[in-house]
């Protein structure tokens, strides 16, 4: 299932906004294709990105797309992978770009994958990234220290999670999410501030954050 509604198309136009005021000079159909490619390719499995790569080529033909230089991102990037003592894989490397990615024109995003498949370290060397060329003083809007809060939705009720009305006293309590909400909008800096919900998703607590 994927999502081909407003939201998508939003991002779709803020990507290309910033495109286009980042590479003057380029075609309009050429900004239009990097964004559309960006910000939807992230979400794909294998085999619909194929397919998604074929629309793309039908709908701007004779289009030719550079590979974009990440320079000071993807070397920060592998340097953080190999400090942590992992294996240097271009695909790896890909993923934590295209999180990036999606990050910069989404104020939600979800990393979806099997046990062991990489999602925690996908978020982890992304965080210690933009942490790590924020120390070193490269100029960036987005390149700024991370501070991640990791709950699991799971481990607790629909109450405790996102607060509760006692029926009893008709008080008001906070739960984690809003108490984590209320202590990240309270700080003075200009910092990432994450709030991690690693757990699996199921239709109760996914929905109720829609409506948050």
């Amino acid at each position: 299932h994927y999502d081909f509604g407003m939201r998508a198309v939003k991002s779709v136009l803020v990507m290309a906004g910033q495109l286009k005021r980042e590479r003057v000079g380029q075609s309009e159909a050429q900004v239009l294709l990097t964004a559309l490619r960006d910000s939807n390719l992230p979400k794909f499995l294998a085999d619909d990105a194929i397919l998604f790569r074929a629309i793309l080529s039908d709908l701007f033909p004779g289009v030719e797309l550079e590979d974009h230089d990440y320079g000071a991102m993807q070397e920060a990037i592998e340097y953080v992978i190999q400090d942590k003592g992992l294996i240097l894989r271009e695909k790896q490397v890909a993923k934590v770009i295209q999180f990036y990615e999606t990050m910069v024109v989404r104020h939600g995003v979800m990393l979806v994958g099997p046990t062991g498949g990489g999602k925690t370290t996908c978020y982890e060397v992304l965080k210690e990234t933009l942490t790590k060329l924020a120390a070193d003083g490269v100029e960036h809007p987005e390149y700024k220290p991370v501070h991640t809060y990791v709950l699991n939705p799971k481990s607790v009720s629909m109450g405790e999670l996102y607060g509760e009305v006692s029926l009893m006293t008709g008080e008001w309590t906070d739960g984690l999410m809003s108490t984590t909400v209320r202590h990240c909008v309270t700080q003075t800096v200009e910092d990432h501030q994450w709030i991690m919900c690693d757990g699996p998703v199921d239709a109760l607590w996914i929905e109720n954050m829609n409506t948050v």
